[in-house]
């Protein structure tokens, strides 16, 4: 059974959090090579890393900075922060109630297909949110988590996906709206798609949602979809 060490990091600056990804990044991909050398090779770890940010903008690679919508003036009236980061994808919003979820996984242990990789995240979030009664899909062409996505005019995400990979070892990852203030995706044109809504479980059932339940029950979904045994350890 593979195994993935889990740690939950609370609340953390994502600046700070984006440094300890690199790090854990580097580090597993640094065994990688170092195991052509070996006669015994050592298996790299893998981490799963959960947490909530303070209010803040990524933008991907793919991205276009103008889906940024308020100047750095209104950024600090928002009490939030923007960057441009090293993953795929466009801009997103990362907040309190929202879990953020970032493996480093090194997919040579998993499988290596980045397209699976991406399905397993998002089936992972869709069996979490049936869970709680709430139908999801996918919607063809875009990456995440949707409801009503066969209805162009209802269509709503709950998740978003960015993800970096090399050496098919994987960082960055999703984001999932739980309990999530969804005022602060009017500043941003949502992964740069202009069409289509954001949402949040809160809203969907009408009622705040036990956060700290959720991420045991998606815990146990990516466990389940990706085959492994994780230990948790602190950060």
């Amino acid at each position: 059974m593979r195994k993935v060490i889990y740690r939950h990091l609370g609340q953390k600056d994502y600046k700070e959090t984006w440094d300890y990804q690199e790090t854990l990044f580097k580090e597993v991909i640094d065994q990688k090579m170092a195991n052509r050398d070996l006669e015994e090779p050592v298996t790299p770890h893998n981490y799963l890393l959960f947490v909530e940010h303070p209010h803040v903008y990524t933008l991907g690679k793919s991205g276009s900075r103008d889906h940024l919508l308020v100047n750095e003036q209104q950024l600090d009236d928002a009490h939030a922060t923007y960057y441009e980061i090293n993953r795929g994808g466009d801009i997103t919003y990362h907040g309190p109630g929202q879990i953020v979820g970032y493996p480093i996984f090194d997919l040579d242990q998993f499988f290596t297909d980045i397209h699976k990789y991406l399905r397993y995240l998002e089936e992972a979030i869709i069996l979490t949110l049936e869970e709680y009664g709430i139908e999801a899909s996918r919607i063809d062409g875009l990456t995440g988590v949707w409801l009503d996505a066969n209805n162009p005019s209802k269509a709503r995400k709950i998740a978003a996906m960015g993800v970096k990979c090399s050496r098919w070892v994987t960082m960055h990852g999703f984001a999932f709206n739980v309990n999530v203030d969804l005022g602060y995706f009017g500043n941003i044109v949502p992964c740069g798609i202009t069409d289509k809504q954001v949402t949040s479980m809160h809203l969907e059932l009408g009622r705040p949602v036990d956060q700290q339940e959720v991420e045991v029950k998606l815990l146990e979904n990516l466990a389940n979809l990706f085959d492994f045994d994780w230990v948790e350890e602190a950060s």
